[in-house]
């Protein structure tokens, strides 16, 4: 028998960076090791003054990655069959967009000593959002000038998105902007800092990253014209030289692994390492996505990811955070959308409101359940971190409507659980809407393994069976399969990300299907929040609500009986 395969995939995510080992015969998870993030709260660097601020110290990721990827080879040669020297390809995926400002060697300038506490110096995480008024000026900039670049990313830029952060840098903070020799994507300082090869003039960048956050095509010779840029600010246009010209998807090599960090990994030098992505698409290949197939990760948040192939003509979809060729799959578009909102709803409400822990979040969960659709009277909107997709606005919140004096906690808990299934149908919709028929969804991530009222109240809400992935950490093994493809078949990995796929993935036995008297009240309830979200979410929407309330007490009513 030959000896066995491994590839290990780097998930960088909000808090922590696991490293998993994965036998690429199977996709059978070998080992894996988690390190949270040591700075900050929970690894965040925050300011009291500005809930929309969120940072990142860019040490935690070098050591993160260390220990975790240590830890995860010391439980895997615990089982005494697996040898490190077998480990053919490294992948890579981190959050975004998370753009670092490094100098002329790629070095973060949070590492100087002048600007090592300044948060304006570290990663700019995705999750922050003081660039709203950048966001929407650039929305309307290239909505007048370059409404191309508006088509790809769904109509709309995001305050989420790599130059609405750095313009937003550039008003306040003068001095890191003008330290900056480049700006760089987590997901690119990572695979380059692992080749030993931080230049950022030649640094391998991501298609995935820049495609749906960076207004990056080839149909206009990729970043933003600097013409449009200096018309923002003239210190845009100059910064657009200094950046780069190509972005590749994660089928090519970033670099191979240096002898240094090989030392320092416990691994051997050499080993391919695949161009960096954003783990929702990493994680949306190691659950399968295919076309016809939409995977959702459901986490804090949730991103939704779709593929279309691209030699087929497809339509722009309004309100979608980007359609990009190959930043999902190489020789396909990948489609992504997503709530800014779904985990985190449900913590603020146990945590904030309830003041409780995580153990009420299991008690809630059994009362909420022994409810039926329609019976607690309630709808809510689901943007109280704002609406990512379809209307793409940071300054919408959230909305609770239908309360009475018996409204109880877990008839709320249930309603919100269920305005977030309406926002997923809101963008399952909007993708059908466009041509992108979706046959099957599946779901990764901790509450939809975790929580089955939840994903039965998404299968009656969208009309649609709920398939779970059979990997509880597809980011990682999906960033493994695109190191496997990167070492190829000649050094036992894959010729295609689609090969890896057939071998290394799969769902797990357990579905939802739709019921269909919950499905028909759940329908009236869908329309009703439509209502909501078209008359509080777009400009110059009028309906008149007066009846809303009186038909969910209606719905409510006809429920009990």
């Amino acid at each position: 028998m030959p000896d066995k395969k491994y590839a290990i995939g780097l998930d960088y995510g909000t808090n922590s960076v696991r490293a998993l080992i994965v036998d690429l015969s199977d996709g059978t998870e070998v080992a894996s090791h988690v390190h949270e993030y040591q700075s900050g709260e929970a690894g965040i660097i925050l300011d009291p003054a500005s809930p929309h601020l969120a940072r990142q110290n860019p040490r935690d990721y070098l050591t993160g990655l260390e220990d975790a990827v240590r830890m995860a080879v010391a439980k895997a040669e615990e089982g005494g069959d697996f040898c490190a020297a077998d480990i053919i390809g490294i992948g890579v995926d981190t959050t975004g967009s998370t753009p670092i400002p490094v100098d002329a060697e790629g070095t973060p300038l949070s590492f100087k000593e002048e600007f090592g506490d300044n948060p304006n110096a570290m990663a700019w995480l995705w999750k922050d959002h003081t660039s709203v008024d950048e966001a929407e000026a650039i929305t309307a900039a290239a909505a007048k000038l370059r409404p191309q670049y508006l088509a790809k990313c769904g109509g709309t830029y995001s305050s989420e998105w790599f130059w609405s952060k750095i313009w937003h840098c550039l008003k306040v903070d003068r001095e890191v902007f003008d330290a900056a020799a480049s700006w760089v994507e987590f997901a690119d300082w990572v695979p380059a800092v692992l080749a030993g090869e931080t230049d950022p003039k030649v640094i391998k960048r991501s298609v995935c990253a820049a495609g749906h956050k960076a207004m990056y095509s080839e149909e206009w010779g990729g970043l933003p014209d600097r013409e449009f840029l200096a018309g923002l600010d003239p210190a845009l246009g100059e910064l657009r030289p200094r950046l780069y010209d190509e972005a590749v998807p994660s089928n090519v090599p970033a670099g191979e692994l240096s002898k240094d960090w090989a030392s320092r990994l416990g691994l051997k030098s050499g080993i391919p390492i695949c161009t960096g992505a954003f783990d929702a698409h990493h994680g949306a290949v190691g659950a399968g996505v295919a076309e016809g197939t939409l995977v959702k990760i459901i986490g804090t948040s949730t991103c939704d990811v779709a593929v279309w192939p691209s030699d087929r003509d497809l339509a722009d979809i309004p309100g979608v955070c980007g359609i990009v060729d190959g930043s999902v799959i190489p020789g396909m578009y990948g489609i992504e959308a997503g709530q800014s909102a779904v985990g985190d709803i449900f913590n603020w409400f146990v945590s904030v409101l309830c003041e409780g822990d995580s153990s009420l979040h299991e008690k809630l969960t059994e009362e909420a359940g022994k409810l039926a659709p329609g019976e607690s009277g309630l709808l809510a909107l689901d943007w109280n971190n704002g609406n990512r997709t379809i209307l793409v606005d940071a300054r919408l919140t959230g909305l609770l409507l239908g309360q009475t004096l018996r409204t109880t906690r877990a008839e709320v808990y249930r309603a919100l659980i269920e305005a977030t299934a309406f926002g997923a149908r809101m963008i399952l919709d909007r993708m059908e809407e466009y041509g992108v028929t979706v046959e099957r969804v599946v779901n990764c991530g901790g509450i939809a393994e975790k929580n089955p009222m939840l994903m039965q109240i998404y299968a009656d809400v969208t009309g649609r069976t709920m398939l779970i992935s059979r990997s509880g950490q597809t980011c990682a093994l999906g960033a493994a399969m695109f190191g496997a493809v990167c070492a190829g078949p000649d050094k036992g990995g894959y010729a295609t990300i689609q090969d890896a796929q057939a071998a290394m993935c799969g769902v797990k036995e357990t579905t939802y299907e739709p019921i269909p008297e919950n499905r028909e009240v759940y329908q009236e309830l869908f329309e009703l929040y439509r209502r909501l979200h078209d008359t509080f979410g777009l400009s110059g929407h009028s309906d008149a609500l007066g009846d809303v309330m009186k038909k969910l007490l209606e719905i409510r009513s006809r429920v009990v009986g």
